[in-house]
């Protein structure tokens, strides 16, 4: 059994994904950063929920908004929402809900 509470410290020079559960219609994820940003600008086509478990990220969103999250906070991202993360300490734990 893993620990969602344990942070991915096989390669700390990139994030680390690690699928929990996945179906057709869902997919649950453990996101480890270590102090990673987006360059580049996300979509998804699906939702995504998204929980910091641990540590503190801050999200860009196209239209200018900066939404900064502490460990507890959570946010839903809706499909082709466009953004990038543009910080995040090390490490942070997020768990990221597809659907």
């Amino acid at each position: 059994m893993k620990n969602l509470f344990t942070a991915n410290t096989n390669d700390v020079n990139n994030e680390q994904f690690d699928t929990l559960f996945q179906t057709k219609n869902i997919h649950i994820e453990k996101i480890t950063s270590h102090g990673q940003v987006s360059d580049e600008w996300c979509t998804s086509e699906k939702d995504e929920w998204i929980v910091l478990v641990e540590g503190e990220g801050k999200l860009l969103f196209e239209d200018g908004r900066e939404l900064h999250l502490k460990k507890g906070e959570h946010l839903h991202i809706q499909k082709m929402q466009i953004h990038k993360v543009i910080y995040t300490s090390t490490p942070a734990i997020w768990l990221a809900i597809h659907i």
